[in-house]
C-alpha cells in the first residue's frame, strides 16, 4: 500500500510520479545543466533549480563551468561521475518526491561532499519513505531500519546501534570501514 491505497489500484503513471530514483550510474541527457535538472519538474524556475543544485552541493562545480547552468553536457563532457551524481541528486532535491530509492547514489562523490549531501538528504527524506542501497555504511547510519544482506538473503535487521551491539556481520562490516578512525 502507498498512502493507504493498494498499489494494484494505482496507475503506473501515478506510481512513477510517486517514486523517484537516484542510481549509481547517472543518466543525463544532451542538454544544458539547467534542462537536465529541470527534467524533474518542467515548470521549475531557474531560482528553484539553483536552490536544488545548492542543496545537492552541485552549485560550486556548475558555477566553475564556462557557461554555468547553461553549459550543454553530453557523454563526453568531461564531468566526473561524482558531478553527474550530484546533478541527479539535484533533480531529486527539486522534485521532493513522496518516495525515494537511492541505489549507491553517492558512490562516486568524495567523502567531504558526501557528508554535506547526506545532511541535505536527511532534511529531504524527513516524512518520506526511502530505500537506500549502500556499501558505504556512513550513508545508512540514521536509517529507521537497516537490512543487512549476505549471499542474497537478509542476514540481520535493525537500527545502526542495535546492529553494532549484536556484534555480528554488520558490526564486522562497519568496523572494517571505520577501523582507521580508532587508530
Amino acid at each position: 500500500k502507498i498512502g493507504g491505497v493498494d498499489v494494484k489500484e494505482i496507475s503506473k503513471e501515478e506510481l512513477m510520479n510517486t517514486v523517484s530514483f537516484v542510481f549509481q550510474n547517472s543518466r543525463l541527457i544532451k542538454a544544458s545543466i539547467l534542462e537536465n535538472v529541470r527534467m524533474a519538474r518542467p515548470e521549475a524556475s531557474r531560482e528553484e533549480i539553483i536552490a536544488a543544485a545548492k542543496a545537492a552541493r552541485a552549485h560550486g562545480f556548475i558555477k566553475r563551468l564556462e557557461k554555468g547552468y547553461d553549459t550543454v553536457i553530453a557523454d563526453d563532457d568531461g564531468l566526473s561521475e561524482g558531478e553527474r551524481q550530484l546533478l541527479c541528486i539535484a533533480r531529486v532535491m527539486l522534485l521532493k518526491p513522496p518516495m525515494l530509492i537511492l541505489d549507491e547514489a553517492t558512490s562516486s562523490i568524495d567523502t567531504r561532499t558526501e557528508i554535506k549531501v547526506q545532511d541535505a538528504f536527511t532534511r529531504l527524506l524527513e516524512g518520506r519513505t526511502s530505500f537506500v542501497v549502500a556499501h558505504r555504511l556512513s550513508t545508512i547510519r540514521d536509517a529507521d531500519c537497516i537490512l543487512v544482506m549476505k549471499d542474497g538473503r537478509v542476514y540481520e535487521q535493525g537500527r545502526h546501534e542495535e546492529l553494532l551491539k549484536k556484534n555480528g556481520f554488520y558490526a564486522e562490516l562497519y568496523n572494517s570501514q571505520f577501523a582507521h578512525k580508532n587508530i
